[in-house]
């Protein structure tokens, strides 16, 4: 935790409520991005974030300082969503995450939005713990070992579940979508 971030939580356990929101706000879209793709609901995105946010407001006290906040934010928001359950793709959020990003660019931004689209709704097939590494690792771009902070879970655990998330993709891109990964692949 840097400087800055230290002196936030100190002055927020200290009564100073309104040092909360320079604390959070870094990483308010980083929390509703990963919310969208963990719960693919532009509303239930919001409703994790928010929720994301009132709990680490309420447990900032237990906030272990030699960790990452940005982690620590991470983790709650991974639980707030376990919490709801898992829930199914349905076309039209798919159809709204392909296009959101799509809306203002040319047509290369169209064909990545495409191969998106169909490269998460692949993520059907995996498993929540599979879903969850492979989100943070390969589409947040969060490390291996932040990947396990924050799931808390072994750097060799996500290696694994990592390893079984990319194969089932492979194989699902595969089956559902013939010549997306090119030939020879």
């Amino acid at each position: 935790m840097d400087d800055k971030e230290s002196r936030l939580v100190e002055l927020v356990l200290s009564g100073r409520k309104e040092a909360f929101e320079p604390l959070v706000s870094p990483y308010r879209s980083l929390l509703l991005t990963l919310a969208f793709r963990l719960s693919r609901n532009v509303e239930d995105a919001k409703e994790i974030s928010q929720e994301t946010l009132m709990r680490a407001f309420r447990y900032l006290g237990s906030f272990d300082r030699k960790r990452s906040f940005k982690n620590w934010l991470l983790q709650i928001e991974m639980n707030v969503w376990r919490g709801r359950g898992a829930r199914t793709w349905d076309e039209r959020t798919l159809h709204e995450l392909a296009t959101r990003d799509a809306a203002d660019g040319p047509e290369e931004k169209l064909a990545e939005a495409e191969v998106r689209r169909k490269l998460l709704a692949c993520l059907q097939g995996l498993s929540p713990r599979e879903r969850e590494v492979f989100l943070l690792r390969d589409i947040e771009g969060r490390s291996i070992k932040e990947t396990a902070e924050v799931l808390r879970l072994s750097s060799l655990s996500i290696r694994v579940h990592l390893s079984k998330a990319r194969g089932k993709i492979r194989m699902l891109v595969k089956e559902r979508f013939p010549g997306l990964m090119g030939e020879g692949r």
